[in-house]
């Protein structure tokens, strides 16, 4: 099989290099930059660009580009650590996610404000008892005429501190199944009753926040698809974080430094890159799987899970690569203290295994004591 890129690819790939590279000269490099970089100058360079809604429909302000055009300019900018944050949830999630089950007026009103850089989301899904279980999650939002009123605690919530608006999974009834009841609210963070905390993780990152609702008013026609019923939608949304090329290269432009400093005249050194070149091929074909949807349904999970502990064994080897300087404090040090995160994020590798072996599968459940 031919697994070279067009020509067409290929100069795609190298303009989006050379943005990257002056994404990083002028506002800096950053360690895993589509959850660390959060720059709006360069949200608003990547729409200039054309690089936000690459692959959404034209009726909607997209481009109707092939998926893979998207892998290949998200790749070269996280690689570069160019900083994407600001732009990445609404362009992977948010904005798929409206198109497909929001009302034509919610897409009027959200979707230019995304595609032109302007607006950051965040996504209001885990809670301090409800990580990777999300059927078990609290927050309430209750009918009172024309609003809901929204009350609970979301936790891991990436720019909480910085969103202009939460895409928020919450609970309208606590009747039936744990998997009903569960709706998609679009909350804009400006709203009374929001209070959000920082949390300053060990690598000293502030992206994470703490938010509380308390009894905030939400109009009704913010209800994304149907009351009750949005599980479906939730794991929809959920492909589009667990197999992107988001959870392969990560922490790519530290494994760039390492292979500068690397010594390869010795065999085991040499035979350690070889197999991390091996699993950023692997990695990538899964990817590429998932976006040109050639991959089973769920597999999503097992490309996640691949693609994080690639992630890991990357950090190992750029901290032996370093040693004892590796100890100290320093961009180095910064990243490689995220590592830990990888396989946690959007779903632990564990919970990942599970969802392969059920829902791909077909295994069935070992029965409970």
């Amino acid at each position: 099989m031919e697994f070279e890129l067009s020509p067409e690819l290929v100069d795609l790939q190298v303009r989006a290099r050379e943005v990257a590279r002056e994404g990083v000269t002028e506002f800096g490099r950053f360690n895993d930059s589509w959850i660390n970089g959060f720059s709006k100058g360069f949200a608003r360079r990547m729409a200039q660009e054309g690089w936000i809604g690459m692959g959404w429909p034209v009726e909607h302000g997209g481009q109707a580009r092939p998926p893979i055009e998207r892998v290949i300019v998200a790749e070269e900018m996280i690689s570069a650590g160019a900083p994407i944050a600001a732009m990445w949830f609404a362009d992977r999630q948010m904005g798929p996610t409206l198109i497909a089950y929001g009302t034509a007026d919610q897409q009027a009103e959200y979707l230019p404000q995304m595609l032109s850089g302007e607006t950051t989301w965040c996504i209001g899904m885990s809670e301090p008892d409800s990580g990777s279980d999300l059927a078990s999650l609290k927050t309430s939002a209750v009918r009172d005429g024309d609003h809901f009123v929204v009350n609970g605690q979301k936790i891991w919530t990436s720019f909480g501190d910085q969103a202009d608006y939460c895409y928020l999974i919450c609970r309208t009834t606590s009747e039936g199944p744990p998997h009903k009841g569960i709706s998609e609210i679009v909350v804009p963070m400006d709203l009374p009753g929001i209070e959000v905390r920082p949390i300053q993780d060990m690598t000293t990152n502030r992206h994470f926040c703490e938010v509380y609702f308390t009894d905030v008013r939400v109009p009704v026609e913010n209800l994304v698809g149907v009351e009750g019923d949005a599980f479906k939608q939730t794991m929809v949304q959920l492909q589009h974080e667990r197999g992107g090329i988001d959870r392969l290269v990560s922490n790519r432009a530290l494994y760039d430094m390492a292979l500068e400093r690397a010594d390869r005249s010795d065999p085991i050194v040499r035979q350690r890159i070889a197999g991390l070149e091996s699993g950023y091929r692997v990695g990538r074909l899964l990817v590429y799987r998932e976006v040109l949807r050639q991959a089973p349904a769920g597999f999503s999970a097992a490309t996640k899970a691949f693609c994080t502990e690639h992630q890991w064994r990357v950090s190992e080897f750029v901290a032996e690569v370093f040693g004892a300087e590796a100890t100290l404090w320093s961009d180095v040090t910064h990243g490689l203290v995220y590592a830990p995160g990888y396989t946690i994020m959007g779903g632990t590798s564990d919970i990942m295994r599970n969802i392969l072996g059920e829902r791909v599968l077909g295994l069935p459940r070992e029965p409970r004591a």
